[in-house]
């Protein structure tokens, strides 16, 4: 029998996105969010739905909580929803938004979970967008004083920061491949995101020192290391680039280390870099954050943009069509701890879609996803023995919700949502977690 052990005072929590879960779309004063725009647009979400209502946690957030806390979870990780703090982006802000998070934070406190909050989880206001988003530097700038007001307002009660969600989706997705909002397809325009969401963690973590608060603060990054298709130095290099150009231009600024030499004189992409702009970006981060979902082959393509492709895989997949490569996230935490110096590593996202219904007997059976969650777990387990600084992991997601441009169509969540009726049911899979943290982790 093999157990899933770990140490006494590893964290355990669990995982969601403002616009993923909220719902009160237009209750509170929020204003409208990129995704909000999105969504209107023909074709660029599943079915045209839309994170209007969601899992409606605006109002049911006790129950969730309650929830989690019966579960064994210590920490919760939400995001703060932009325009609903500060609905036109900039200028005033809304007090209703405010005492939203202030009740969350504080029931959470109350059912003994610590408030793990991401400032920036992609719902950018519209208004923002209408002048260029990302694109622009005053965004990074804007997402500053989004910061500092979220600080001033929470944070005394928030036990742990973390400032910008996966900026790979939000430059790649939103500007380059235009699958993501706000829906542009203009590598000119991602390189400038890439950048400016650079500038906006820096400048938030700048912020946050001057504040004189002591909970931790980092990044989560959803890195793609891809390994080489085959042995050959070609599939070697592509590797290399796809890593640079997908991974390194996020995360060596952060740590110090500039712009990939890949990216900059083989690729030849040049970044709108001001002085002060590289300090500002390496300001020390306290953790560093990684959502793991899976691994892909790659090989040399001289067909593509960057000399490089996915390659086929033998590999069982989810719902999403993903491999299930829990040998990924060895090599890559493994990469991250070497890189970093040992900082600290959450993971704080990692979980599968699959397709799930509730049975005749009213239970959700997901055995694929507890399958998949035991076998990343283990990784962790065995990391953590060989000496890697990993410190905590949240599943995603506590809940079905909103998947983006999926819509509905895709559950990532161990608790079931009936979106008819908002009925929430534990999974099987929320046992088992249970389970894990209460030490009983066999199997």
């Amino acid at each position: 029998m093999h157990r899933l052990d770990f140490p006494e005072d590893f964290f355990w929590g669990t995982a969601t996105a403002s616009y993923q879960v909220e719902g009160a779309g237009r209750e509170g004063g929020r204003g409208e969010s990129i995704w909000d725009a999105f969504a209107r647009i023909p074709g660029a979400v599943h079915r045209g739905e839309n994170g209007e209502v969601a899992c409606d946690q605006y109002h049911r957030y006790k129950e969730d909580i309650a929830l989690m806390a019966e579960l064994g979870f210590k920490s919760y990780r939400f995001s703060i929803a932009w325009p609903r703090i500060i609905p036109a982006g900039t200028g005033a802000v809304n007090p209703d938004g405010v005492a939203y998070y202030k009740n969350l934070i504080r029931e959470l406190h109350a059912q003994g979970l610590k408030a793990c909050a991401t400032i920036y989880h992609w719902d950018l206001p519209q208004v923002l967008q209408n002048t260029g988003g990302w694109a622009e530097r005053s965004t990074a700038e804007a997402c500053a004083e989004f910061a500092q007001v979220c600080f001033a307002e929470l944070g005394d009660e928030v036990d742990q920061w973390i400032t910008i969600n996966e900026p790979l989706c939000i430059a790649y997705l939103g500007y380059l491949r235009g699958i993501h909002a706000p829906g542009i397809k203009d590598l000119d325009q991602a390189v400038k995101a890439v950048h400016h969401v650079n500038l906006a963690h820096g400048l938030i973590v700048d912020a946050y020192r001057k504040t004189g608060l002591k909970a931790p603060i980092g990044i989560t990054w959803n890195p793609s290391t891809p390994r080489p298709a085959t042995r050959s130095e070609a599939d070697a290099k592509a590797a290399l680039t796809a890593r640079a150009f997908e991974t390194e231009v996020f995360m060596l600024p952060v740590l110090g280390k500039g712009y990939p030499e890949i990216v900059l004189k083989e690729l030849n992409l040049q970044f709108p870099i001001k002085p002060g702009d590289m300090e500002i970006i390496s300001r020390p981060i306290d953790f560093i954050g990684v959502n793991y979902y899976a691994e892909n082959p790659v090989g040399a393509d001289e067909t593509a943009p960057f000399k490089y492709g996915n390659k086929p895989f033998w590999q069982e997949t989810t719902d999403m069509g993903w491999p299930v490569v829990p040998g990924g996230l060895r090599r890559q935490l493994r990469w991250i701890h070497a890189i970093s110096g040992g900082l600290p590593i959450y993971i704080t996202e990692n979980g599968c879609a699959q397709r799930d219904e509730a049975g005749p007997d009213g239970r959700v059976h997901d055995p694929e996803r507890i399958r998949y969650i035991r076998k990343h777990l283990a990784v962790c387990a065995d990391l953590i023995e060989e000496g890697v600084n990993l410190k905590g992991y949240f599943v995603w997601s506590f809940i079905d919700n909103f998947e983006w441009a999926y819509g509905y169509s895709k559950r990532f969540g161990i608790v079931h949502v009936d979106y008819t009726t908002q009925k929430r049911t534990p999974k099987d899979s929320a046992y088992f977690f249970r389970d894990v943290i209460a030490g009983y982790g066999e199997w």
